[in-house]
């Protein structure tokens, strides 16, 4: 298979980030997406943990990262903001980079377009500055909807330090065809996600489930085809609340992995 997989960390929902780490190694892929901390829902009972704040903890992710031959393949968790600056947010920015991000998601959070690429513009040029880019994703719910759109605010903000990041089920959900994804420049494709699911109806299907590839109606596999060879997929699957905890997950991810590369080969 010519792409390499990556697991995200929605597949891992619950799991802290060193779990995640050796359990991607232990399944055979090089690539994990990361947030930098974990808040625990009032019905999700997932444990909290926070990079920022648990010197002990970025530690062990540094270690486990060196240890398994992984890296962060993506770092999450930003947003443009009418709320926060994009200069409050260098800190976590320094934290990715300590952690050897290659580069960071963000998205415009509805914004009103010209604010959101003000705020997106200035958000990667702090991760130029730190040897990373700002890979923005596009969906329905977002200011930013499809990938026509997507590709016109990476040139406005600039092809040197922006880029794409396509999750497959937005992709489709958006109108987006193949071709689109074969005309592709490689250097724009920052990111991808994979999963599968219904085709939808825009805004009032955000929410349904992301299935193991192979069990919706996704033309997955031209898809990934069409793809810039070499690009990583990050395997993005809802989690069911039976699958939290270390053992359980290995075995439900483990099945996730097996069945993707079934599809893809």
């Amino acid at each position: 298979m010519p792409h390499p997989l990556g697991i995200e960390s929605r597949t891992v929902a619950g799991m802290g980030p060193v779990e995640h780490i050796r359990l991607a190694a232990e399944l055979g892929c090089t690539r994990v997406s990361l947030g930098l901390e974990q808040v625990p829902g009032s019905e999700s009972g997932y444990p909290a943990w926070s990079l920022r704040e648990d010197a002990g903890l970025r530690r062990e992710v540094k270690a486990a990262l060196a240890d398994n031959g992984i890296c962060i393949k993506l770092g999450e968790g930003l947003a443009a903001s009418d709320m926060v600056a994009p200069a409050a947010r260098a800190a976590d920015f320094d934290l990715y980079a300590e952690l050897g991000a290659k580069r960071l998601g963000a998205h415009d959070n509805g914004l009103e377009r010209e604010r959101a690429r003000d705020q997106l513009a200035e958000l990667a040029t702090m991760a130029r500055d730190r040897g990373m880019d700002l890979s923005i994703i596009f969906a329905p719910v977002l200011t930013t909807r499809s990938l026509p759109e997507a590709l016109t605010l990476v040139r406005e903000i600039g092809e040197d330090k922006a880029s794409l990041t396509i999750d497959a089920l937005y992709f489709f959900r958006t109108g987006g065809s193949v071709r689109q994804i074969a005309e592709l420049d490689s250097a724009l494709v920052g990111h991808v996600r994979i999963c599968d699911g219904a085709f939808g109806d825009g805004k009032k299907d955000t929410q349904s489930p992301r299935l193991i590839p192979g069990q919706g109606e996704l033309p997955l596999r031209e898809f990934v085809d069409a793809l810039p060879r070499g690009k990583t997929l990050g395997i993005d699957v809802t989690l069911p609340q039976a699958a939290i905890g270390y053992e359980a997950a290995k075995d439900y991810v483990g099945e996730i992995v097996a069945r993707t590369r079934a599809l893809l080969v």
